[in-house]
């Protein structure tokens, strides 16, 4: 069970929070939600945006979901005090910067994916704690600052009491951690690029710091290719191009900058996300603001608040009903028959969150409905699946992935996992199977070290738990491991070599749930894996259905042919007759039942 703190806050925060809500109930989820309050009512009424019992609730919650918070200026925020608290020295700050601040909260994650099309998927990752936002903003200079910016002839012509300075904070501590956490974001998630984005042609001596940063840490993610960009040239090429990145990292203004641009590359703020990391904390919201002047009309588009929701999901490791919610809220936007104003539509926020409601129903159809093509698929030879995928011109064999416990045949949803190696062998065991606890009942996994032999991915320990948890059987591009005992066990393991090096100083989890590429095969996650003493097979989900159809004719043509040459017709006239050069087709189907 995972605790989460739900503060709704101002505006539309409350609708948009509970039409998501409404969706998640759906999901059946281990969570345990907990409301406070947050926001601008609070200040009115109590002289504090966020009270000391929200403090207490998010210390004993593992994240937070936040609706939106409303901010004034500062004489207007004094204004809207009860008289008892107007003059007593309070100050309005910003929930947002007192929650990125004292929950040291530097990483605002903004996912900016094409809903509709998938022409894009990329991520910026902005620093949250200092860089221009810092808060070194000064206007009447003293002798210090004065100093720094006299020669300047605007300066000379103003004098310092009408010259002002913002300072650009940027200290190796917060950019390497910021660095560090794009690293391994990128890895997560599969992604190969992570672009740095600042200034070098123009703040040449910040930048250049930047990028000895960036540099000496690409030596330790030799799989990230790195690069360190002009923000305005990556501006461009986020509109023209936005295909062409992975991970986006940039100082805080500039990627306050670019993930909103981001958000407009994705469609506009109603579908834009985002994501607030620490060490020790985290919070996730809309990007949109409160609309104060639309709360109450139930026009407010809810997907960003449900994209919000699935980022938080993947953070407290629930990946499975992150990326359905995601699907469903991808269907609908794509289908644009149930869409907000924002959108080029006229529904309302609760008809938006129902229709969500019903594409996650329906996946679950779906779902129910895979169950048993695999079923069908398991009773089958892979020889007959073989020509059914051949008779498509789909590719699916695995190829060099060879059976280790023979008898054995199983077939399950793809679950995917990739593994990289590590250079420094000296720090120790990298727990990297831990991935297991994730794996669903009823999933094949499918696990991509590149073919290597020179370590092992698999071994007894891990085939009692798979076994124990219910999953279909493996399929290793790579090196399994006390083969005797996996024997004993009677459990489907295929996999491309056989060798007792150790694997768990020598390689580490890249990702789970991502796109395998082995040989010439692409595994999708949700893809149908069948496994027998012929090998290893892949079936793509959405020639599920049709494969089985025709693998299910091969074999009863096969049977036909068999039972006509057994009762002494010859060879040749028994394929004809039953149709052996399409075996699949319908022709050869009808006549074995006949």
């Amino acid at each position: 069970m995972k605790s989460v703190a739900v503060l709704p806050g101002d505006g539309i925060g409350p609708e948009v929070t509970a039409a998501a809500l409404d969706v998640v109930e759906k999901l059946g989820l281990p969570l345990d939600l907990r409301f406070g309050e947050i926001g601008w009512e609070c200040w009115r009424h109590e002289g504090d945006p966020v009270p000391q019992r929200t403090w207490k609730l998010l210390e004993e919650t593992d994240t937070c979901l936040l609706g939106a918070i409303t901010s004034k200026p500062l004489r207007e925020a004094e204004a809207e005090l009860p008289s008892g608290l107007r003059g007593t020295g309070l100050t309005f700050v910003s929930p947002v910067i007192q929650l990125r601040q004292r929950l040291s909260l530097y990483a605002n994650v903004r996912p900016v994916i094409d809903l509709v099309d998938r022409r894009f998927d990329f991520t910026v990752i902005r620093e949250n704690t200092e860089g221009l936002y810092a808060g070194f903003d000064f206007h009447g200079l003293d002798d210090a600052l004065w100093n720094v910016v006299r020669e300047h002839p605007n300066a000379q012509a103003s004098g310092p009491r009408a010259t002002g300075v913002t300072l650009r904070l940027q200290t190796e501590f917060g950019m390497d951690r910021l660095l560090r956490y794009g690293f391994a974001y990128a890895r997560s998630r599969g992604y190969t690029r992570l672009t740095l984005v600042d200034k070098p042609n123009v703040l040449r001596h910040t930048s250049n710091h930047l990028r000895e940063r960036l540099e000496r840490m690409a030596g330790d993610h030799s799989d990230i290719e790195t690069e360190i960009l002009n923000v305005d040239a990556v501006a461009l090429w986020m509109v023209r191009r936005p295909e062409r990145f992975g991970v986006l990292v940039a100082e805080n203004m500039f990627g306050d900058i670019l993930s909103d641009l981001g958000a407009g590359v994705m469609g506009g703020l109603g579908l834009a996300p985002s994501g607030n990391i620490g060490d020790h904390g985290s919070y996730f919201e809309p990007v949109h603001g409160s609309a104060p002047g639309m709360a109450g009309q139930g026009r407010a588009n809810p997907m960003a608040m449900m994209l919000a929701v699935a980022q938080m999901l993947d953070h407290l490791d629930l990946s499975v009903p992150a990326d359905d919610l995601r699907a469903a809220v991808r269907a609908v936007a794509a289908r644009r028959t149930t869409v907000t104003y924002d959108m080029g539509g006229t529904s309302g926020t609760r008809e938006v969150a129902q229709a969500v409601t019903e594409e996650l129903a329906a996946e679950e159809t779906a779902a129910d409905t895979a169950d048993e093509v695999v079923d069908r698929l398991s009773r089958l030879d892979t020889a007959s699946v073989s020509d059914a995928l051949d008779s498509l011109g789909v590719g699916g064999v695995l190829a060099g992935i060879a059976p280790r416990v023979p008898g054995t045949r199983a077939a399950g949803r793809a679950f995917t996992v990739t593994y990289q190696p590590v250079d420094d062998s000296a720090q120790g065991f990298r727990n990297a199977a831990d991935y297991l606890d994730d794996v669903p009942e009823g999933a094949f996994v499918v696990v991509d070290n590149a073919g290597s032999t020179t370590c092992t991915n698999w071994g007894s320990l891990l085939t009692r738990l798979a076994q124990r948890r219910g999953v279909r059987g493996t399929a290793l591009h790579g090196s399994a491991r006390d083969i005797v005992e996996i024997r004993a066990a009677g459990y489907p393991l295929f996999s491309t070599g056989v060798t007792m090096v150790s694997g768990k100083n020598r390689v580490e989890l890249a990702a789970t749930g991502r796109d395998v590429v082995i040989g010439d095969v692409t595994v999708r996650p949700g893809d149908i894996v069948v496994a027998d003493d012929n090998g290893v097979l892949v079936v793509p989900a959405d020639h599920a259905v049709e494969v089985a159809d025709r693998a299910e004719r091969v074999e009863h043509t096969e049977e036909a042919i068999a039972g006509a040459v057994g009762a002494g017709l010859r060879l040749d006239e028994a394929r004809r007759r039953f149709g052996y050069a399409r075996p699949w087709g319908d022709s050869g189907a009808r006549t074995s039942r006949a």
